[in-house]
């Protein structure tokens, strides 16, 4: 007999040292532990890229080659999306970008932990970017921040029926930033268990005794998850840069929308 936990036990927070003051509680969870080891991972590849005057090396190595395609992607998208003027909201972007993939990739790996399947999580870097757009909306043209919500030449008949449309629609703008990324590496992470435990299960099947020829079907057989498994951690590999760079455009056609208005 053996035991398969539940797919959904892999994103239950657990506190690791439990430090509490009077109703508060500071304990520090295996989440805390995974957001510290991004950040700490980014400043170290960047403190490692960068030579004694600060700048980077003439020939590029592999890391820093790396980055230096990330920073051309994402200057790309500013500059596609909001023009020259998205330069100076660069530094904003780029680390928004690259903590979401450092948070995803860190979550592939076995017995760690993926932050960003966690809804709190995603709603807080959303709704963190929504306020910062609508507070650089309303800095850019006051009043007429009023003016994304009915378009231009609309008659009064139209309004009644757009204005109520356009504003139920920006007001789940970080909803729906938020649940996209929640809701694909939660779907994926679990489909990976899922398939994890069937060739776990399969593993202990084959060591049963029940014959010779039962212990090769069973040897044989097992080897087909285990392939699907491979297979899927490639894909959840390229779906986690994917929904960085999904989260970090939707960002850069928000804050088009902010600065030009309609």
């Amino acid at each position: 007999m053996f035991f398969i936990s539940s797919p959904l036990e892999q994103f239950q927070i657990l506190p690791i040292f439990n430090f509490t003051i009077s109703n508060f509680d500071f304990s520090i969870t295996n989440a805390t532990i995974i957001i510290s080891i991004g950040l700490i991972s980014f400043t170290i590849i960047l403190n490692l890229l960068l030579s004694k005057k600060g700048n980077f090396y003439l020939a590029p190595n592999r890391i820093q080659y790396v980055l230096e395609v990330i920073y051309g992607v994402i200057f790309g998208l500013l500059n596609d999306n909001v023009g020259p003027v998205g330069k100076s909201f660069f530094p904003y972007v780029f680390s928004l970008f690259v903590f979401i993939l450092i948070s995803n990739i860190i979550g592939l790996v076995p017995y760690s932990f993926t932050i960003t399947s966690h809804l709190i999580v995603t709603f807080a870097l959303a709704l963190m970017t929504f306020v910062g757009i609508n507070l650089i909306c309303v800095r850019e043209h006051g009043i007429n921040i009023l003016s994304l919500f009915l378009p231009s030449g609309s008659s009064i008949m139209l309004a009644l029926l757009l204005v109520p449309i356009e504003l139920v629609s920006y007001i789940f703008r970080p909803i729906s930033l938020s649940v996209r990324l929640f809701a694909n590496m939660m779907a994926g992470h679990t489909l990976l268990k899922v398939i994890a435990g069937f060739a776990w299960a399969m593993m202990f099947l084959s060591s049963d005794g029940d014959g010779f020829i039962l212990f090769c079907i069973y040897s044989c057989v097992q080897f087909f998850p285990l392939v699907i498994l491979v297979i899927l951690m490639f894909l959840e590999l390229a779906v986690a840069v994917i929904q960085a760079y999904v989260f970090t455009i939707l960002t850069c056609i928000y804050l088009n929308d902010a600065i030009h208005l309609h």
